[in-house]
């Protein structure tokens, strides 16, 4: 597909989302699993459903409802994803992608990204939350690679801040405020659908990441390439392979985002009330 192409799919896609929902905010949230009761929350002005949108895949992944909702969240406008689409369902990276284009392309500014990861630091508990500061993508395929889009960005993007450093202390001071612990840390990226082996996270840990999830990078690195301010939380929703007895499971990663819901609601809750009008 040329960038003609993608470009044409891009258009298509963000004006029928603009003769869709009466307006379009400054902020889209991406709700990952575990997380999609956090709509409950929210004054829900419009919704469409991502089978409805042209182009945009579907979600096949339980946790994740595949609706595009407009609404108020702590009085604030703001577009939520409910679900995401991931590499190992069978997409590349570049469609697994297409909707930060196409919210690039909106006029978005921010992109707050959520996700259930699997713990590599110890001193984070399974239903205890952190806030990315960097990631690691060597297992990632580029979502860049192909002919350049110029009109988002440059061809070779500088990585250096990837993760606004102003939302994090933002954030960070929410979590003061209600008492809730929020470790810092390096999220890496694998290509799953499987979980990662034993020796796959030593050699992680050796590279010096915090927590391991199968989303976000691909999402991260063109929010990035597009100009976007980019926060991004992990639910830690399990110890990873290796460091607990216990064999890995979606159960498990489902039951644990579901007993840090409340957590995890209150603090994206508060972060959005401080955002900017």
């Amino acid at each position: 597909m040329t960038d003609q192409d993608i470009c044409s799919k891009i258009n298509e896609t963000a004006e029928y989302i603009k003769k869709t929902l009466p307006e379009i905010p400054d902020t889209c949230l991406v709700l990952g699993s575990g997380l999609g009761s956090l709509t409950e929350r929210v004054e829900v002005l419009a919704s469409v459903s991502y089978s409805d949108i042209p182009n945009f895949l579907t979600t096949t992944v339980p946790g994740h409802d595949g609706v595009l909702v407009y609404g108020l969240l702590s009085g604030k406008k703001t577009m939520i994803m409910k679900g995401r689409f991931h590499f190992y369902e069978g997409h590349s990276t570049q469609e697994a992608t297409f909707y930060v284009r196409v919210m690039a392309k909106l006029g978005v500014k921010n992109l707050v990204l959520t996700n259930a990861a699997g713990g590599i630091n110890t001193t984070m508990k399974p239903s205890e939350l952190m806030v990315v500061t960097d990631h690691i993508s060597f297992l990632c395929d580029s979502p860049l690679r192909g002919p350049n889009l110029d009109e988002y960005g440059v061809r070779f993007p500088d990585q250096s801040c990837v993760y606004d450093k102003e939302f994090i202390r933002v954030l960070s001071g929410c979590a003061d405020e209600l008492g809730i612990t929020l470790h810092k840390g390096i999220y890496a990226y694998t290509r799953g659908p499987q979980y990662e082996t034993p020796a796959e996270i030593r050699a992680l840990k050796a590279w010096g990441a915090d927590a391991v999830g199968m989303s976000t990078v691909a999402e991260a690195i063109v929010a990035s390439h597009s100009g976007m301010r980019i926060l991004a939380v992990s639910c830690i929703t399990n110890y990873a392979a290796g460091l607990s007895s216990e064999p890995l499971s979606h159960q498990e990663v489902m039951a644990n985002a579901l007993a840090a819901s409340d957590s995890s609601i209150a603090l994206v809750e508060r972060f959005f009330s401080k955002l900017e009008d």
